[in-house]
């Protein structure tokens, strides 16, 4: 099973030099590991995994075919003491090995611990035209039972699994085009993302929320701030494997930054984003809500600030911690009709929405790890730039082993440029 109860070193030590094989030999040792893996499902990432027109064209509109991203695996990740092996989806590089050299560095120290809040997402219905908006807060609030009652008519799977509305809460905003109240009805989305369920909720409740308020509902829709569905994550990273006790203090005073200084913030961000929104579009959820939810929160203390924070603690030792929204999903939409997202999910192992949050903020809090730790000892540029490099040898037209000669002379001449990576590969054909 991917996440393996009870791990011992020998597990990770089969992971040694994984960036060093082939993607042939890189899948055989995944499918040895995870034996859910088909053959099937191997070969199709083999061919890169495409998806037939056919199916395309009933995802979105107007298709006329697919871009493919570069999908890798992580390894080293030990969470709630379980081995997880994680795909990711992204086309920058070093995300992957930074995520795998910070996962390394919490193995010692127990791994990452995670958890999440309840499933609960927000649907808001906006009242307008209202003489006496408090009065109209009262009369929801009287009817808060009904009003539950008929948002769970909506979703017949949803209750009977055990999800479905769990509340209704009230709030007048002051806007500049004056009073309005919001309606917002609370529901547990149990595995799903929600969005659909959520969104059917708040438009079968415009009607009644009319009747019984006597304004009228414009907007009906969820919000992407699900600051009720949370997840959570820490870890802790030896003083001796980090490097030594400048390397922790200089970690947290970067931190600091980032948790004061919304410019920082912006980027420290992106880069937490990095790991969590990879995971996201390896198993075809909404990488745009999560972003937008996650971006939302930063600002929760009055200006925008850090997702995640790290500390020292009384051994020396580097203490990290995240919390994020994460409404995500394993079951329907794109997680189902995408085959690539449906064998991410198979190697990822996660049985609930829940699990699949806790190893992305996992995942995001390793990636900010990564940055960090480089921001303050090599800077960012130096393990970024060696991985850039095959890029741009690509670019210009370098296949086989011209890929690498190529990137390797322009790294020892400190020249990463796309120029440079062309005269390169002319000398070469000369």
């Amino acid at each position: 099973m991917p996440n393996k109860e009870s791990p011992d070193k020998n597990d990770f030590t089969k992971f040694s030099g994984f960036y060093k094989l082939t993607s042939s030999e890189r899948l055989k040792k995944i499918q040895d590991f995870i034996p859910e893996l088909t053959d099937d499902d191997i070969q199709l990432l083999l061919t890169t995994g495409p998806i037939d027109l056919e199916t395309v064209n009933r995802m979105i509109e107007n298709a006329v075919g697919t871009i493919p991203i570069p999908f890798g695996l992580a390894v080293n990740f030990l969470i709630n003491d379980k081995i997880y092996v994680v795909p990711m989806a992204v086309e920058e590089p070093s995300v992957i090995a930074a995520v795998c050299n910070s996962a390394k560095l919490t193995l010692s120290t127990g791994g990452f611990r995670t958890s999440t809040t309840e499933q609960i997402m927000i649907g808001q219905i906006q009242i307008l035209d209202l003489k006496n908006p408090e009065e109209a807060v009262q009369v929801i609030l009287k009817n808060k039972e009904q009003i539950m009652k008929i948002a769970d008519t909506c979703s017949k799977t949803l209750i009977e699994l055990g999800g479905g509305a769990r509340d209704v809460r009230t709030k007048i905003i002051d806007t500049r085009v004056g009073k309005m109240v919001i309606c917002e009805i609370l529901v547990d989305c149990l595995d799903a993302m929600g969005a659909n369920a959520v969104n059917s909720m708040a438009e079968t409740l415009a009607p009644f929320i009319e009747d019984i308020t006597g304004g009228r509902v414009l907007l009906r829709i969820l919000s992407n701030l699900a600051d009720l569905r949370l997840a959570k994550a820490s870890c802790i990273i030896s003083l001796e494997k980090l490097g030594g006790e400048d390397i922790v203090d200089n970690i947290v005073a970067a931190s600091a930054f980032a948790e004061t200084d919304p410019y920082r913030a912006a980027t420290h961000n992106k880069g937490v984003m990095n790991g969590i929104s990879a995971v996201m579009l390896a198993t075809a959820n909404d990488t745009r809500a999560i972003e937008a939810g996650a971006h939302a929160y930063a600002v929760q203390e009055g200006h925008y600030g850090s997702l995640t924070k790290w500390t020292k603690n009384a051994k020396g030792d580097l203490v990290g911690t995240i919390e994020v929204p994460m409404a995500v999903g394993i079951i329907g939409g794109a997680t189902k009709t995408n085959p690539i997202a449906r064998i991410a999910l198979k190697i990822l192992g996660v049985e609930s929405a829940s699990k699949l949050a806790q190893v992305a903020v996992a995942v995001g809090l390793a990636q900010n790890l990564g940055a960090l730790r480089a921001l303050v000892t090599t800077g960012i540029l130096k393990g970024h730039m060696k991985l850039h490099s095959r890029n741009l040898a690509i670019a210009a037209g370098a296949t086989g082993e011209h890929i690498d000669k190529v990137a390797e002379i322009m790294i020892k001449e400190n020249n990463v440029k796309f120029a440079r990576a062309k005269e390169i590969l002319s000398s070469f054909k000369k």
